[in-house]
């Protein structure tokens, strides 16, 4: 598994995506092709961790607590600006030397 910025120049055409869909939401793309967004490609990724990882990742699959994870999902991705305040990442992109399209 890697995980790639959606800056990554030519990932979304690779992949099938749309800008609008990569702004939305984070993307998991299995090797056989299935999609997953959100919340549910978090637990995706979080369970091919292995581990307490995928423990995790399994919890979205109950019924409301998966509709609550979705729905702060939504609203984390919705704010991300505001909330950017609150850690001191550098998004790959913005890393010296990065190759990414705007």
């Amino acid at each position: 598994m890697s995980a790639l910025p959606s800056q990554t120049p030519g990932i979304l055409a690779r992949y099938g995506l749309r800008r609008a869909d990569a702004d939305r939401a984070v993307w998991v793309i299995a090797p056989d092709g299935r999609r997953a967004a959100g919340a549910e490609a978090v637990n995706v990724a979080l369970r091919a961790c292995g581990g307490p990882l995928a423990l995790l990742g399994r919890l979205g699959a109950l019924g409301p607590l998966g509709w609550l994870e979705a729905r702060v999902y939504a609203w984390v991705a919705a704010h991300r600006a505001l909330l950017s305040r609150f850690y001191s990442t550098t998004p790959a992109c913005e890393e010296p030397g990065a190759s990414c399209d705007p």
